[in-house]
């Protein structure tokens, strides 16, 4: 199955969902980077939460960027998403081996450390919308539930799970619900009772429900979807981009990476795709700021 995203709202209008399987672009986000258990937990949480934060984004275009800057041995984490539903990420140090927890589980908050996250919002605007919260655990649902409530004062319920094994990624998902002006304490303490109630997100895609199914158990079967929207793994970088970037180095510095090395290779952080320049390439591009 593909993987896809949905957006609701409950029949009383309460409260919002979103939920949405990434299976496959968590696998291929631990293929570009050869990610180790951990990593692979760690990166697919945030990229599952970044594919559901690109469902609150209006135009194509509009990108939302997720920063987790941790103390722990992962480093940071970076994730991008847009609009239209492509995601990519990488985290810096992929191939930590971390000791599993007691109970057997992967230590995604031991990979992660103490730190905070960034969320920031290009929306079209002048300037983009920035926000930050501390980690308060480090396993990530957590942390962006209270990113939710003390940044955008948005009272919110996150869910995200990916099972790992080995290097194949067995499912992956998640889901945000989010308290909407109006909802009353007796709707409120129902929505929290379901949340204690509801199994991890693994165990849920692990016994076949769908995105659908999850917004069902959480906001009832009543509950409306508004729309459903595909995801995947998809890097906007490119050979034009990267001869752009190495432009704006300017003549004095691209002239001694021509002098020393005689050649460039740039790779993406995002895909670890690889662009190597010769010197007559590199030649080619001084010419062109020369000449503008």
């Amino acid at each position: 199955m593909s993987d896809y995203l949905v957006r609701s709202i409950s029949k009383d209008g309460s409260f919002r969902g979103f939920a949405g399987t990434t299976t496959k672009l968590v696998q291929e986000l631990q293929r570009k980077h050869v990610t180790f258990p951990t990593a692979s937990a760690a990166l697919g949480r945030t990229a599952t939460m970044g594919a559901l934060m690109g469902l609150e984004l209006k135009n194509k275009q509009d990108v939302v960027t997720i920063q987790v800057k941790g103390d722990g041995p992962l480093g940071e984490m970076m994730v991008v998403a847009n609009g239209e539903g492509h995601v990519r990420g990488y985290v810096d140090q992929p191939d930590v081996m971390i000791p599993l927890k007691e109970n057997g589980k992967i230590d995604v908050s031991g990979g992660v450390g103490q730190g905070y996250i960034y969320i920031m919002r290009d929306i079209g605007m002048r300037e983009p919308y920035r926000g930050s919260a501390p980690i308060v655990s480090g396993e990530l649902a957590e942390d962006f539930t209270y990113y939710y409530s003390i940044s955008e004062q948005v009272p919110s319920s996150v869910g995200l799970g990916v099972l790992v094994n080995r290097d194949q990624i067995l499912v992956a998902g998640g889901y945000m619900i989010q308290v909407l002006p109006g909802a009353s304490d007796e709707a409120i303490d129902e929505l929290e009772r379901r949340i204690m109630d509801i199994p991890s997100v693994t165990t849920l895609l692990e016994s076949g429900l769908t995105p659908e199914d999850m917004i069902y158990r959480l906001l009832g079967d009543d509950a409306e979807i508004l729309e459903r929207k595909s995801v995947k793994f998809q890097c906007a970088c490119s050979l034009e981009k990267t001869q752009s970037m190495l432009a704006s180095l300017g003549k004095k510095d691209l002239q001694d990476i021509i002098e020393q090395d005689e050649k460039a290779e740039v790779v993406c952080h995002f895909c670890n795709s690889k662009y190597q320049f010769s010197k007559e390439e590199l030649l080619e591009i001084l010419g062109e700021i020369s000449a503008s």
